[in-house]
C-alpha cells in the first residue's frame, strides 16, 4: 500500500517552487490559487527570501499549493474525484459527482499539521480550491495569533520520552508535535522555553525553530475559531482514499469529520507517530512524500523500517515517483472517474476556440477549448489530459459563472492519463 504525504510548514526552502512552473498548466493554477489566499505564490515560491517564506501567512499556502501542484503533474490527487486542475487554466477543480461512484482506492494520505489541507484534498474530501481557501484563513489567523504573545517552539530531539514529557509540562509546556523517531517538539512562551533550555532533559538536545509562534497549542485558539468559521461554508464528501488524522493517527471516515478535526488540530498538537504507526498497521509498503519534501521521509526512515521510501524534491524525481505509483497501483481501483467535466475558472463570457472540436472527436493535453473573457481580461480553458470530447455544456458568447461545467471529457485510457491532472 502505497502513503502520499504532504510536509509541514518548516519543510519550505527559497526557490524550491520554479521547476516545477516548467509543467503545462501549474502557473496558471497557482496564479488562480494566489488570489484565492491574497499571496503571490509564484513569487514566493521562486524569488522569496527565507524570511519572507517562513511568514506563516505565506508559508502555509505555499506547501498546500506546491503539494497540490505536484500531485497534479503526477496524476494523482484531485483526479481521483473528477477533479481537475483549477483556476485560470479553465480545468476543473471540485467533487463532480456524477463522474465518481462510490467506493475507496488503495493509498493511504497523509499530511503534517498544514500538510492536512493537501492530504484532504488528494483523497478527495474537498475541492483543491477550498484547500486553498481554508490555508488562507488558517496561516492568517495563526500569524495573527502568534503575534498576540511572543512565543514559539523547540524541538528536542533523544532522552527518554516520558523525562521529556514531564520536563515540558514542569516548565509549562506543550508537547505540540510529537513525531516519533525520538523527536518532539515543545512549544510556550519565550520566558518557558528559555527556562527549558536552562534545564533541558537528561540525555536531549534541544534546537529551537525558526517559527512565529507556539502551534498547535491553546495559544492559537482564536485561529481555530477563525478556521472553524471559515470551514462552515465549504462542501466536503467522503474520502476515496484512507485519509489520516494528525489527532490520533486514526483514518477518518467521513468529510465531516476530516472538517472538525482539521479546525480542532490548529490549537491541538501533531501526532505523526500514531500516524506513522497506522501507516504500519494497514500494510504501508511504500512512502511518497510532496515537495518540498525530506522531512518526512527522514522520520519514516526511522519508524518504518524496510519501507520504500522517495522524497518528490524535484521534477528529476518524477520518473521514480511514477514508476512507484505504477509499481504500487494507486489507480487500479474499478472506482475511477469514468468521465471528467473542465469548469470555468472566473465568471464571465465563455469565447470558444476559432474552430471548436465537437463530441467525438480527441483533443491533446493543453489543447485550448476556448477562453473566458471579464473586464478587459481573459483565462484560457484547456484540457489538462488528452481526451475525447463526449458534449459541450455551453456555446460561444454564453455567460458563465465560477466553477460552472463547461464541457464534459472522456480521459484517454483513464483512470491514470499523463500529466498535468
Amino acid at each position: 500500500m502505497l502513503v502520499i504525504a504532504a510536509p509541514g510548514q518548516g519543510a519550505q526552502t527559497p526557490g524550491f517552487l520554479a521547476p516545477w512552473l516548467e509543467f503545462p498548466g501549474v502557473a496558471d493554477r497557482l496564479g488562480a490559487w494566489s488570489d484565492l489566499v491574497g499571496c503571490d505564490l509564484i513569487k514566493a515560491g521562486t524569488v522569496g527570501t527565507a524570511d519572507e517564506i517562513r511568514d506563516t501567512a505565506v508559508a502555509q499556502p505555499l506547501l498546500v499549493a506546491a503539494a497540490l501542484a505536484a500531485a497534479g503533474v503526477l496524476g494523482i490527487g484531485p483526479s481521483l474525484t473528477g477533479e481537475e486542475a483549477d483556476g485560470r487554466s479553465g480545468r476543473a477543480d471540485g467533487p463532480q459527482e456524477p463522474g465518481h461512484r462510490d467506493g475507496h482506492h488503495s493509498g493511504i494520505a497523509a499530511g503534517h499539521s498544514v500538510g492536512e489541507l493537501a492530504a484532504g484534498a488528494i483523497a478527495g474530501v474537498l475541492a483543491s480550491r477550498d484547500a486553498l481557501r481554508l490555508v488562507g484563513v488558517r496561516g492568517r489567523a495563526m500569524a495573527a495569533a502568534a503575534a498576540a504573545e511572543q512565543t514559539s517552539m523547540t524541538a528536542v530531539l533523544g532522552g527518554d520520552e516520558a523525562a521529556v514529557l514531564r520536563s515540558m509540562d514542569a516548565h509549562g509546556l506543550t508537547p505540540a508535535n510529537i513525531n516519533g523517531g525520538g523527536q518532539i517538539v515543545a512549544a510556550g512562551t519565550a520566558e518557558q522555553l528559555a527556562a527549558f533550555a536552562a534545564d533541558p532533559p537528561a540525555g536531549a538536545r534541544l534546537m529551537p525553530l525558526q517559527v512565529a509562534g507556539a502551534f498547535h497549542t491553546a495559544h492559537m485558539a482564536p485561529a481555530a475559531e477563525a478556521l472553524s468559521a471559515e470551514a462552515a461554508t465549504v462542501t466536503v464528501q467522503n474520502p476515496v482514499l484512507t485519509v489520516l488524522s494528525n489527532r490520533d493517527g486514526a483514518p477518518v471516515r467521513t468529510g465531516a469529520d476530516w472538517l472538525e478535526r482539521i479546525c480542532g488540530q490548529v490549537s491541538a498538537p501533531v501526532r505523526w507517530d500514531s500516524c506513522m504507526a497506522t501507516m504500519s498497521s494497514l500494510g504501508a509498503t511504500a512512502f511518497l512524500e510532496l515537495p518540498p519534501a525530506g522531512t518526512l521521509v527522514g522520520l519514516a526512515r526511522r519508524a518504518l523500517p524496510g519501507i520504500q521510501l522517495l522524497a518528490v524534491k524535484t521534477p528529476g524525481d518524477l520518473d521514480a515517483a511514477r514508476a512507484m505509483l505504477a509499481e504500487h497501483d494507486l489507480h487500479s481501483d474499478s472506482h475511477a472517474p469514468e468521465w471528467r467535466l473542465l469548469v470555468a475558472p472566473l465568471g464571465g463570457t465563455f469565447r470558444s476556440a476559432a474552430a471548436p472540436e465537437g463530441p467525438g472527436v480527441s483533443v491533446v493535453s493543453g489543447a485550448e477549448l476556448g477562453r473566458v473573457e471579464m473586464r478587459g481580461d481573459s483565462h484560457l480553458v484547456t484540457a489538462g489530459f488528452p481526451a475525447t470530447i463526449i458534449e459541450w455544456l455551453v456555446e460561444d458568447g454564453d455567460p458563465v459563472s465560477p466553477g460552472q461545467p463547461i464541457v464534459r471529457l472522456d480521459p484517454a485510457n483513464h483512470p491514470a492519463t499523463s500529466e498535468g491532472h
